[in-house]
């Protein structure tokens, strides 16, 4: 089973060179920790950064400098800053290779709920909409249940959609699903973790891939 380190290494695996990535908040910003150093890749936040790079050390944060989550960041050379305007032209005139982003559902049709929880105060859906709906290649980076034990891999979603029929591919710390016609397709399972506990903890339709393997992290 993944920790939230282990799910963003994972992940890392899917971004290739010269893509351009929008990392999301939570797990998916750890993805730029462990891309590998032999490719150039340019990842962005929709508060205006592109050229992100990994977390700073303790000690070397610069509070100026944050992401859409409001975390310290690092930023490579030849970075830039830019207003919400023109980072939302970004993602809206589909510039972006790769986005990457949390959610608390995900349904078999690869619609995603990751922005409202009923009952409780939100300031609004920030970039998440956007995102979606422009995106072509979106990756979804989540824990497989909620603390209750819940599958958060449904049917149908329970909670606010932010999109529909978006979603590509689901790394969680269990595995790694793709969204077909046919529901969830399991393509690798977490170290450690069996087929059936896979099965156990997945609500929606899912099928097991014929060559599904073991997740590989190096």
């Amino acid at each position: 089973m993944l920790d939230k380190n282990g799910i963003a290494k994972r992940i890392a695996k899917e971004v290739r060179d010269g893509f351009y990535v929008n990392l999301g908040i939570g797990i998916p910003t750890l993805v730029a920790n462990f891309v590998r150093n032999d490719i150039r890749v340019e990842f962005q936040s929709e508060n205006g950064v592109l050229g992100m790079g990994p977390f700073p050390y303790e000690g070397e944060e610069d509070a100026d400098i944050i992401n859409a989550g409001k975390q310290t960041i690092t930023t490579l050379p030849g970075a830039s800053f830019f207003d919400s305007a023109t980072s939302f032209n970004m993602i809206r005139g589909k510039h972006v290779d790769l986005t990457i982003l949390g959610a608390m559902e995900v349904s078999e049709q690869g619609d995603i709920a990751n922005w409202k929880i009923p009952g409780k105060m939100v300031k609004g859906m920030g970039g998440a909409m956007d995102l979606v709906a422009s995106a072509e290649n979106i990756i979804v980076a989540m824990m497989h249940t909620n603390r209750a034990g819940e599958s958060k891999l449904l049917k149908s979603c329970s909670l606010p959609l932010t999109g529909v029929a978006c979603v590509k591919k689901i790394v969680t710390n269990l595995a790694v699903l793709e969204v077909t016609p046919k529901g969830f397709l399991l393509l690798e399972h977490a170290p450690g973790v069996s087929i059936e506990q896979i099965k156990e903890a997945t609500s929606g339709t899912l099928q097991v891939s014929e060559n599904v393997k073991e997740m590989q992290l190096d």
